[in-house]
C-alpha cells in the first residue's frame, strides 16, 4: 500500500500490505482469481547487485538412495537438505521410494483442495502452525521473511 507522507511523497507500508494480504485468507491463487494484473509489491525482491544474467541456476536435487543402509550417506543427505533449504528454500528428492501412483494421488488431493471455493479454504487458514493437524496459509514466514525493502 502506498501512502503520501507529509511532503506528498509516496511511501510504502510493507507491513500493512502483508496484513491486508494475510487477512483475505485466499493466498496468491485468490489474487489471481480476482484478476490482478500486476504482481503485488510484497512479492517483489530487489535485484541482487551481483546478478549475472548468464549464470545458470539449477534446482538442488537430493538423492536418497542408500540412506537406510548407510549412516554416513544418511548424514550427508541431511546436510544436503539443510544446505538446499538454507540457500533455495526447496529442493527435489530422487530415489525416495514413494510409488508414482501415490505421488499422483497426492497431487490430485492438493489440486482438489486449492480448487475449492475460497470460503471453504478459509476455514483451514491459520498462522498457528502447531495448534492444528492441517494448516493452510500463504508463506509460513510471511511476516518474518528477511526481505530488504
Amino acid at each position: 500500500m502506498a501512502r503520501k507522507d507529509k511532503m506528498g511523497i509516496l511511501s510504502y507500508d510493507r507491513r500493512a500490505e502483508l496484513t491486508t494480504f494475510d487477512e483475505i485468507k485466499t493466498g496468491v491463487k485468490g489474487l489471481v482469481d480476482a484478476g490482478i494484473t500486476e504482481v503485488p509489491r510484497i512479492f517483489l525482491l530487489p535485484s541482487p547487485e551481483n546478478l549475472n544474467s548468464n549464470q545458470e541456476l539449477s534446482l538442488p536435487t537430493i538423492d536418497l538412495k542408500g540412506i537406510h543402509e548407510d549412516p554416513i550417506r544418511r548424514k550427508q543427505a541431511m546436510e544436503e537438505v539443510k544446505d538446499a533449504l538454507g540457500s533455495w528454500g526447496f529442493f527435489q528428492m530422487v530415489n525416495h521410494g514413494i510409488p508414482v501412483d501415490v505421488l499422483e494421488e497426492m497431487k490430485k488431493g492438493v489440486l482438489g483442495f486449492f480448487e475449492q471455493d475460497s470460503e471453504v479454504k478459509k476455514q483451514w487458514y491459520t498462522r498457528d502452525r502447531f495448534g492444528r493437524r492441517v494448516v493452510y496459509n500463504s508463506n509460513f514466514d510471511l511476516y518474518s521473511a528477511p526481505i530488504d525493502r
